[in-house]
C-alpha cells in the first residue's frame, strides 16, 4: 500500500508541476514581468510548501533536526538535483538567465543561516532576523518585476517564452497555478508519507531519513516544476525555482519554524552537510555569472555528485 501511495504521489507531483510552469511563464507574459521573477516569487513558494509543513509539524512535534535536516538536504538536492537531472536529460539555457543579483543574495542569505547555525540553538530571535531579511528579497524581487513592466516589450518578453499563450484568459492562468500549487505539496505529502513508511519498516534512522527521503520526497515539486520548464525550454523558470527554493528554505521557512521552538543542531550537520549545502551554492557561480549553459555533461557531473552525497549520508 505504502508503495502505492508513493507512486500516486509521484504522478500528482509530475502534473502539478506542468501546470504550475504553464501558469506561471503565461502570468508573467500577461503582466509584462520576467519568468525569472514570477519564478523568484509564487513558484518558489509554492514548491517550497511541502518543506515548511514538515518544518513545523517536525518542531511542534518535539523533532526540530527533521526540520533542519530537511532545509539543509532540500538545499543540496535542489542545486544538485533538481538541476542536475533537467541538465542531463535536456540541458539548460543558463547563459541566457540574468539571475546575477538573486543569487547573491541566495549565497548571503545561505553564509547568515549558517552564522545562525553555529550559534545554535537557533531561536524566535534568528527566526525573526531570517524573516526580516526574506520579506526585503521579496519586496526586491517585486520592485524589479514592476520596473521591468514599465520598460519592458511584451513582445520581446514572448519572444523570450516559447510554448504560450499571451491572449490565455486570466482564470485560466489562475486555474493553472492554483492547481500547480495544491497539487504539489499534496503530491509531496503523500510521496513522503509512502516513502518514510518503506524507509522505517528497513529500520532506517530519522536523521538520515529527514538529510535524504524526505529532502529529496519535499525537493520532488521542484524536480518536476524545473524538469518541466527544461523541456519548454525555459531555463529562467528553472534557475529562479531552485534559486527562489534555496532562499525560502534558508530564510523563510527555518525563519517561521524557529517562531514555534527552539531548534538544535547536529555536530554532524554543522561538520559536514552544512558545509555541502555551502558548496552546492558556489557551484552555481559559473552559471550564473559568467553565463555559462548548463549543459549534459555537468547536469551528469551535478547528478553524480548528489548521489556520492547521499552515499556518504548512508554510510
Amino acid at each position: 500500500m505504502d508503495f502505492l501511495y508513493a507512486i500516486l504521489g509521484l504522478v500528482i507531483l509530475v502534473l502539478a508541476g506542468d501546470v504550475l510552469v504553464r501558469g506561471a511563464v503565461n502570468s508573467s507574459l500577461r503582466l509584462g514581468v520576467p519568468a525569472l521573477i514570477v519564478s523568484l516569487t509564487i513558484v518558489a513558494v509554492g514548491t517550497s510548501a511541502p518543506e515548511l509543513l514538515v518544518a513545523v509539524q517536525a518542531v511542534l512535534e518535539d523533532a526540530p533536526g527533521i526540520a533542519l535536516g530537511n532545509v539543509v538536504g532540500s538545499n543540496i538536492a535542489n542545486v544538485l538535483l533538481v538541476l542536475g537531472i533537467p541538465a542531463l536529460l535536456a540541458g539548460l539555457n543558463t547563459g541566457a538567465c540574468d539571475s546575477r543579483d538573486s543569487y547573491l543574495q541566495m549565497i548571503f542569505g545561505t553564509v547568515l543561516f549558517m552564522v545562525f547555525a553555529f550559534m545554535a540553538p537557533m531561536n524566535w530571535l534568528h527566526g525573526l532576523a531570517l524573516l526580516i531579511l526574506y520579506a526585503g528579497v521579496m519586496a526586491h524581487a517585486v520592485m524589479v518585476g514592476s520596473r521591468h513592466k514599465k520598460a519592458n516589450d511584451l513582445k520581446l518578453l514572448e519572444a523570450e517564452i516559447d510554448e504560450v499563450d499571451p491572449h490565455m484568459p486570466w482564470w485560466k492562468i489562475f486555474l493553472y497555478l492554483a492547481l500547480g500549487l495544491i497539487g504539489l505539496p499534496m503530491g509531496a505529502d503523500m510521496l513522503v508519507e509512502g516513502a518514510t513508511n518503506i524507509a522505517r519498516a528497513y529500520s532506517i534512522s530519522e536523521t538520515v531519513i529527514g538529510l535524504t527521503l524526505v529532502a529529496v520526497g519535499t525537493s520532488l515539486p521542484e524536480l518536476a516544476t524545473t524538469i518541466a520548464a527544461a523541456f519548454r525550454r525555459q531555463a529562467d523558470v528553472a534557475l529562479g525555482n531552485v534559486i527562489g527554493s534555496n532562499m525560502a528554505n534558508s530564510l523563510g521557512i527555518i525563519g517561521v519554524a524557529a517562531l514555534f521552538g527552539e531548534i538544535p543542531v547536529t555536530n554532524g550537520l554543522l561538520g559536514f552537510d552544512i558545509w555541502v549545502m555551502l558548496g552546492a551554492a558556489v557551484l552555481l557561480a559559473p552559471f550564473v555569472l559568467t553565463r555559462m549553459n548548463m549543459g549534459r555533461l555537468w547536469g551528469g557531473l551535478f547528478t553524480g555528485l548528489y548521489v556520492a552525497y547521499v552515499v556518504i549520508v548512508l554510510m
